[in-house]
């Protein structure tokens, strides 16, 4: 029986979703990009969770499209676009998650690969890893929302040189300019011990606050302030934030583990 293209497994309140074809550098295909999205939609479904961590085996995050697969089909148009859907229908599901998603990213993060590891709220990055938009290089223009997150984030400017020259951005680079949240020598340990650490927090004011700040680059100043009290003034009525406040009170650590009901972790691979 072959190996699944992606895995996903589920405890203590995490999810762990990995790209699980290393041989070769996950580079999306068909297959991954569909059990990508799969891996997605399963983890939305599981209401026992406060985290997810997008990662990936081997040396590498992922080296973008699978160029051997479109090279190898009479019609690479039709592949590409559907590899293309596949791929998005995953990165709008993990920026539609409501829990904080956060991605360790290793080795080369190139095209397609680029776009799925900046979906994350949290983008944790070992000091190997390297950047690279990748797409005009093989004669290609971005898909996986790389022009959009890369505008947003760094302005015109800088999007424009790096999608249109592939300059490589080593992980110190993409820190400095706000592509990545941290750099360290352990990325998936490092993301997992956060993702532990917050599925052990408030998990509904995570996720608001995940969802806020996501919607923050397309949404104007005053209907985002109408969001923000509206809530603001929810989460005060949940058992989480009475917990919150009351324990802020009572100079105490809060509990949060206490206002949510106690669920069964599962297992599974995608």
């Amino acid at each position: 029986m072959s190996r699944e293209p992606v895995r996903l497994d589920c405890g203590d309140g995490v999810a762990r979703i990995g790209l699980a074809v290393p041989e070769r550098k996950n580079a999306i295909d068909l297959e991954l990009a569909t059990a990508l999205a799969e891996a997605v939609s399963t983890v939305a479904a599981m209401p026992d969770l406060g985290a997810t961590v997008l990662y990936a085996e081997g040396d590498s995050f992922c080296v973008g499209g699978d160029l051997r697969t479109f090279a190898d089909t009479t019609t690479p148009g039709a592949l590409v676009g559907k590899v293309a859907h596949a791929a998005h229908a995953a990165i709008r599901g993990l920026r539609a998650l409501k829990m904080p998603v956060i991605s360790a990213v290793q080795g080369a993060c190139a095209g397609g690969g680029l776009g799925i590891a900046l979906a994350a709220d949290i983008v944790i990055a070992g000091s190997d890893a390297r950047f690279r938009t990748a797409y005009t290089a093989a004669g290609l223009s971005p898909d996986g929302g790389v022009s959009w997150i890369l505008t947003r984030t760094l302005g015109p400017a800088r999007a424009a040189d790096l999608i249109l020259t592939n300059r490589q951005l080593d992980a110190g680079t993409a820190e400095r300019y706000g592509l990545v949240s941290r750099v360290t020598d352990n990325p998936l340990d490092d993301a997992c011990k956060l993702a532990h650490s917050l599925a052990r927090g408030p998990r509904q004011a995570l996720a608001a606050s995940a969802r806020l700040v996501r919607e923050a680059p397309t949404t104007t100043l005053e209907p985002h302030l109408d969001n923000e009290a509206r809530q603001i003034a929810a989460l005060a009525d949940t058992a989480e934030g009475s917990e919150g406040i009351t324990a802020f009170l009572e100079h105490r650590p809060a509990d949060f583990g206490k206002a949510r009901p106690i669920t069964q972790s599962r297992a599974s691979n995608v």
